[in-house]
């Protein structure tokens, strides 16, 4: 199955045996499980990963849950509480958004949660601005009118509201896709925005809840970018080693170290803290 292939992929880089590794058995086996991933054209890395996180939650939940009923059954008369909804996947990048919604009639104030494991940040300059920038844009007031009522308990019909939505768990690795594709004059254009995002002390604490108590300050460890343009692009990566801090530029089979000045990038889509 795709994690298995997961798994080897992942011991193979670390070995270090090899100059360079190709994910070429772990593409193989995902894309028999999703065809629509298996044909070589082009495909959108941020729906790929999401994808990839949702399979392997499923798979390591499984696993999870047959060791907790053994557990279970070995323990006898121990009280072991079932974590068949958890998974690695879900421990590490599984945060969750709380939607405050405030009835402009009657004033009622409700809460709608979502998890999330990649949060999609609107680009909200043509030229250049900040992740900051970003995520203020994500997380400022919105008004909900005309289509786009709620439908208010308190007033039994459809009204206008307000809502706002902030962080009520912060997951250990963040993930912020950059939405550089998008709607202008009635044609899907990618945005070649600058955004420049910080390598280290990211502070989410403007957008996460007080009930939260997850550490707030991030560090960037990946980038992935995207150049080209709406029907043909090339996919690579920044990573930076966990034990040496060094940065290094993955671009098909070439593996090269770089300068961290070389990690901001006009190519950034996809940003890991």
């Amino acid at each position: 199955e795709s994690a298995t292939a997961f798994g080897c992929l992942v011991s193979d880089m670390w070995l270090g045996e090899f100059d360079f590794v190709s994910p070429e058995a772990f593409h193989s086996v995902f894309g028999k499980r999703y065809p629509a991933f298996s044909r070589r054209t082009q495909h959108d890395a941020q729906e790929f990963l999401i994808c990839v996180l949702d399979d392997l939650h499923e798979a390591f939940k499984q696993v999870r849950a047959q060791l907790c009923q053994e557990r279970q059954s070995s323990a006898a008369g121990a009280s072991t509480r079932s974590s068949s909804g958890t998974s690695i996947i879900t421990h590490l990048f599984e945060g969750q958004l709380s939607y405050a919604i405030r009835c402009l009639t009657c004033k009622a104030l409700s809460d709608k949660p979502e998890s999330f494991t990649v949060l999609s940040l609107p680009i909200p300059s043509t030229r250049v601005c900040s992740l900051q920038d970003c995520l203020e844009c994500f997380f400022q007031p919105d008004t909900l009118t005309q289509n786009n009522q709620i439908h208010c308990y308190w007033c039994g019909s459809n009204q206008d509201a307000t809502v706002k939505a902030s962080i009520t768990k912060a997951p250990q690795i963040i993930i912020f896709h950059l939405k550089r594709f998008a709607w202008q004059d009635k044609r899907r254009r990618k945005l070649s925005t600058t955004v420049c995002y910080p390598f280290s002390d990211l502070d989410l604490s403007p957008y996460i809840s007080t009930s939260c108590h997850n550490n707030t300050e991030y560090s960037l460890c990946a980038v992935v970018n995207h150049a080209g343009d709406l029907d043909y692009g090339h996919y690579t990566a920044f990573c930076k080693h966990s034990i040496t801090q060094h940065w290094y530029s993955f671009d098909d089979a070439q593996v090269t170290k770089i300068p961290a000045s070389a990690v901001q990038a006009d190519t950034a889509y996809l940003l890991f803290y």
